[in-house]
């Protein structure tokens, strides 16, 4: 690998991922709603593919530099995509709306520093295996092979699950009602566990090496924590906490991994005294 290059690829993918997050800052503060950031950050790390894949030419082996971007540019903009449909009419996210309520000093660079440059730092940091693959060398072998079938799991499962939830949502009888039919009765966050699989998927794409596999192992973990303990899993579950039937849900439905539903305990009978 030549480090030196990937040296220059970081410099260029971290002013990508700045650049998309400062037109989206701009983008959400005119229009007074900085839940399309949500939308900037699948499409921004498509674009850092894309410069990575440009900057990398001569490099890298081409089947593994194309294949990497082309499996992040589809993973990407399929999420923003999918985000942008569901946020359409809809106002601001209250995760936003309560995160910057608390903010000190001004509120627009209160979100910009918070919201905006964080999650271009989260880009460039998750990123860094489709970086790194692009400058390995080695041609196709069964990490990538491996890597991209977990990959294409991962989009599969994230992609049916957001359309099961899109039907759900569609029918006005399911009003109120808690989601708990085809994936969504195997684990409360099918999208989330897609992503999982996405990333750590991608993640073998970048282990022809061990110095590769152990610059980006970074990656896969902070996605996983940002998933299941950070702004995903945690937060939605605290938001969705107090609706009706959401107790009984969770007692029955994995919380993340996904495994056939429980059986709801049948009541206990207390023994009658003679």
């Amino acid at each position: 690998m030549n480090w030196s290059a990937l040296a220059m690829n970081l410099a260029g993918s971290a002013a990508t991922a700045l650049a998309v997050m400062l037109v989206t800052f701009v983008i959400g503060s005119v229009k007074g709603l900085h839940r399309i950031v949500d939308i900037a950050w699948g499409v921004a790390f498509a674009a850092v593919a894309v410069v990575t894949w440009v900057l990398s030419d001569g490099y890298g082996d081409d089947v593994r530099r194309l294949a990497v971007t082309a499996a992040t540019c589809v993973w990407g903009l399929r999420l923003a995509l999918h985000i942008a449909h569901r946020a359409r009419g809809h106002g601001e996210d209250p995760r936003y709306a309560k995160m910057l309520a608390k903010g000190s000093g001004h509120p627009a660079l209160y979100a910009l520093r918070t919201v905006y440059l964080l999650q271009g730092a989260l880009v460039w940091l998750v990123s860094l295996p489709v970086q790194a693959a692009a400058y390995l060398p080695e041609g196709p072998d069964p990490l990538l092979v491996l890597g991209l079938v977990l990959w294409a799991a991962g989009l599969a499962f994230e992609a049916v699950g957001d359309h099961q939830l899109a039907r759900f949502k569609s029918d006005p009888a399911n009003r109120g009602r808690i989601m708990d039919r085809g994936l969504w009765s195997w684990t409360r966050h099918p999208n989330y566990f897609g992503d999982f699989l996405v990333w750590w998927g991608l993640y073998l794409t970048a282990c022809a090496s061990w110095q590769s596999a152990l610059l980006c192992l970074v990656s896969p973990v902070v996605m996983s924590g940002l998933l299941i303990w950070g702004s995903g899993k945690r937060l939605l579950e605290a938001h969705m906490a107090h609706r009706p039937g959401y107790a009984a849900y969770a007692a029955r439905t994995s919380g993340f991994l996904p495994r056939p539903p429980r059986r709801p305990r049948p009541p206990a009978h207390r023994s009658q005294a003679r």
